[in-house]
């Protein structure tokens, strides 16, 4: 069976990293698992993308006039929007790399278009790592339009201009016209799709994310705070994020909030950011912070899981954070906010703990909870790596996967219409 995931890249952000698990899990339990991006950074050979000159200039120009277009037409601070919008050649490529099954992952950035999806003429699997599937053009919402309909009614009163999240949802209902079969990661996104108004008759199904455990292990304490030139023997107190400091999802202030808390209340807490470099101006945070940067190597990441004592995730919303995978997977313990899809990764008690949504106290006591017991410590993190490796395995993950595309093959779908009436791809458009 030949299968090819679609994503926007293949090691590149977290969604990506998810994506090329997949299929590293997938080809490892014998299946004929490939991938296609637009942007192809990992020298993997199962690996396609645009191999010309004029293949890489149409996606640049592509990408980069649709975002212009997004960024004018969009609210400022409703954070990242994607409008799909441009045509492109992939779907017809899909067929000549003879793919059987397309597994769709984060394909915007102009990957796809909404209509390129309805032009896939073999069976889909569409693996969610956010909402923008059933949403507008967000990727993320507070809003409940995704679940009543993005009607003109249901628009906040103080919107002006087009409305962009109708327009975008609308082309989707429109293309769409035959389900497709969902994956999620977590039982939080799981649960938005059967609640939305796109998506809620279609089916689907929860299948973690996988993590090999033969690379991503716990290793020794002191011997990974010693490479990484860590204090060896203060706690340490975990946080990570692409731009995780900027992005108000990610919730920096709330951990913040929750620090201030802490002042005075664990002898030499010392406090760990990764996925962004030292800023210009650091902040008080009222323990010493260490800045390690942007991290592109499993080992290293590994050497810094291992080395915390706890990983934070103060999200005020997320999917199934890799962050969060990786660190348990390490032994290392999660304290979070219980919501999206942080209860599926940690188990209050025996791999974390999970705060009250946004009380930034009942963190911080959660923090001090994780740190008050060295011995309860070190056999939570014993339990944690093993319970993570567990829900994580490649080969069951791999076999979820892999019994979903036979029973979609046998079926012959549900597979997407066909739709060509968005026009012409773009000349040198992949």
């Amino acid at each position: 069976m030949r299968v090819l995931h679609v994503n926007s890249t293949d090691i590149s952000g977290g969604a990506a990293r998810a994506a090329f698990r997949v299929m590293e899990a997938q080809r490892e339990a014998g299946l004929d698992a490939g991938m296609a991006v637009n942007d192809a950074q990992s020298g993997d050979w199962t690996v396609t993308s645009p191999d010309t000159l004029r293949e890489r200039i149409a996606v640049q120009v592509r990408r980069g006039l649709v975002q212009r277009a997004t960024d004018w037409l969009s609210k400022p601070g409703t954070g990242m929007a994607s409008m799909a919008l441009m045509r492109t050649r992939w779907p017809e490529r899909f067929a000549s790399l003879g793919a059987e099954v397309v597994n769709l992952h984060w394909i915007n950035n102009e990957m796809l278009s909404v209509r390129d999806i309805a032009r896939v003429s073999v069976p889909m699997v569409w693996t969610l790592h956010d909402m923008w599937a059933f949403c507008g053009s967000e990727h993320y919402t507070q809003s409940d339009r995704w679940r009543v309909g993005y009607t003109p009614s249901s628009r906040p009163l103080e919107a002006r201009g087009l409305d962009l999240d109708r327009w975008v949802w609308r082309r989707k209902q429109r293309a769409w016209r035959s389900p497709i079969h969902i994956v999620t990661p977590s039982r939080w996104l799981a649960d938005c799709v059967r609640q939305s108004a796109l998506m809620s008759s279609w089916p689907v199904q929860v299948i973690p994310n996988p993590i090999d455990t033969a690379i991503w292990q716990p290793v020794d304490q002191r011997l990974a705070r010693r490479l990484l030139g860590l204090p060896e023997t203060e706690p340490l107190l975990l946080f990570g994020a692409m731009s995780g400091t900027r992005d108000p999802r990610k919730g920096y202030d709330l951990l913040r909030a929750a620090l201030d808390k802490l002042r005075g209340r664990i002898e030499g807490l010392q406090l760990v950011v990764f996925g962004e470099r030292r800023p210009r101006e650091v902040p008080d945070m009222g323990f010493p912070v260490h800045y390690m940067g942007r991290l592109a190597d499993d080992q290293t990441l590994k050497l810094l899981y291992s080395a915390a004592d706890v990983m934070v995730i103060p999200s005020r919303m997320d999917n199934l954070p890799n962050t969060g995978v990786e660190a348990q997977v390490c032994g290392t313990p999660v304290a979070a906010f219980a919501v999206g899809g942080l209860p599926d990764i940690v188990e209050p008690g025996r791999s974390g703990y999970l705060a009250r949504p946004f009380e930034a106290s009942d963190l911080a006591e959660g923090i001090l909870w994780l740190l008050g017991d060295p011995e309860r410590c070190a056999k939570m993190r014993f339990e944690t790596a093993e319970r993570a490796a567990r829900i994580h395995d490649p080969a069951r993950v791999a076999r979820a996967y892999a019994a979903l595309y036979d029973e979609l093959i046998e079926a012959r779908g549900p597979v997407s219409c066909r739709d060509d009436t968005d026009g012409p791809a773009a000349p040198g458009t992949p």
